[in-house]
């Protein structure tokens, strides 16, 4: 199990990095997606890094003792650096670019100064899981240490007061991502309150060394996870809202779409299915299909019984979409069962043609596969009959 938590947590971050690298090669330019990809990628690349299979094979290969801990502590400060980053890019403002120079060149000084410090100080033993509480007393390298730690600190620190105050500004789903982001980067914290404990107690004498082994790589395991989520919320969240709203009206327009299933079948109308479509694609398909069949159709549609069923249903509930659902209800299943009947290609004789009004939009579409499903075929029965229909519930 040795490194499963810094993977796990690599994979979760270059999961949601995954995720976001087609939008990012779409807009190359965009500074606000290159700093969300920046921190996803960094984040994971301080986990991985950080593992202790990699850190000896980090150290082995280079022929560094601990070679592996500068460059996890280098990817750190440059995640702390991106998060900053990322807040100010995210929240706008006149002086973005001034803001984010600044935060820049005070992470590039850290890291010149981790650069500087493991150069100046000795390290020969390897530490694959402790370094910071081994070599907490050593001269440069319990600089390195502070350093690094100091300076994540301080970016979390304001990460997770700026998203948290932020968050009571806005609404919805950026409201969401930023509280998870907050509370991520809080764990974040946690990861560093711990090594920067067990290094204190390591100069009072005390062996702390289990804060900066166990705890802290859970703190910064959890806060991986939430901070990946809070940043894909906001951008996810509307996509999966707008995919599901796709998916239940392609549900109820299958009414419809059976109604019409002998003349899609029969005349060719319907289009090739989309296979591994997104929901917004299988419902265009299923539109289009609907309205290349109505399109055949429309001359053979009976007006007389439009006007009919149009009447009655406005009469007893008032409400003109609902009449109008249910006449287009009425005239489709009568041409539908013509169609299926193999009735002939010409028009009806009488009141016969193109229905009042447009093409049916998309609402519409869904409320007449609505009356469709609650009653098939009651409207110009009902009608024939001289009963006046009532309107079927759910075509609001």
């Amino acid at each position: 199990m040795s490194g499963a938590i810094n993977y796990v947590s690599c994979g979760v971050l270059w999961l949601g990095l995954g995720m976001k690298t087609p939008d990012l090669m779409r807009h190359r330019h965009d500074p606000y997606l290159r700093a969300i990809c920046a921190v996803l990628g960094l984040a994971g690349v301080c986990f991985f890094l950080g593992a202790p299979p990699t850190v000896g094979a980090i150290n082995r290969l280079s022929g560094v003792p601990n070679l592996a801990a500068p460059l996890t502590y280098a990817s750190i400060t440059a995640y702390s650096a991106a998060s900053q980053v990322l807040i100010v890019y995210w929240r706008g403002g006149p002086r973005v670019h001034l803001v984010v120079r600044r935060w820049m060149l005070a992470y590039a000084v850290v890291l010149a100064g981790i650069t500087a410090t493991f150069c100046l100080g000795d390290a020969p033993v390897e530490r694959r899981t402790d370094l910071d509480t081994y070599y907490a007393t050593t001269p440069f390298i319990a600089e390195m240490i502070v350093l690094y730690l100091v300076g994540h600190l301080a970016a979390v620190c304001v990460t997770t007061v700026s998203s948290l105050r932020w968050a009571r500004e806005v609404h919805g789903w950026l409201r969401a991502g930023l509280v998870v982001l907050g509370l991520g980067t809080l764990c974040n914290a946690g990861y560093s309150v711990t090594k920067l404990a067990a290094v204190a107690a390591r100069w009072c004498g005390r062996d702390w060394s289990a804060l900066g082994t166990r705890v802290s790589p859970a703190a910064a395991g959890l806060g991986a996870l939430l901070t990946a989520v809070g940043i894909l919320v906001p951008l996810a969240g509307p996509r999966l809202v707008e995919g599901a709203r796709a998916w239940r009206t392609y549900g109820r327009l299958a009414p419809l779409e059976r109604a019409l299933d002998d003349v899609l079948t029969r005349r060719a109308l319907r289009l090739p299915r989309p296979r591994w479509a997104a929901p917004a694609t299988r419902l265009m398909w299923r539109q289009t299909s609907i309205l290349n069949a109505l399109g055949y159709l429309d001359s053979r549609f009976d007006r007389a019984l439009y006007g009919r069923v149009h009447e009655a249903v406005l009469e007893a509930t008032g409400d003109a979409e609902r009449a109008a659902a249910a006449a287009w209800a009425a005239v489709v299943a009568e041409a539908g069962r013509a169609e299926a009947g193999g009735g002939p290609d010409a028009p009806p004789t009488g009141a016969a043609g193109r229905l009042p009004g447009a093409v049916p939009g998309p609402e519409a579409l869904v409320r007449i596969a609505d009356a469709l499903a609650a009653s098939p075929s009651a409207p110009s029965a009902r009608v024939r009959s001289g009963t006046a229909p009532t309107a079927p519930r759910g075509t609001a």
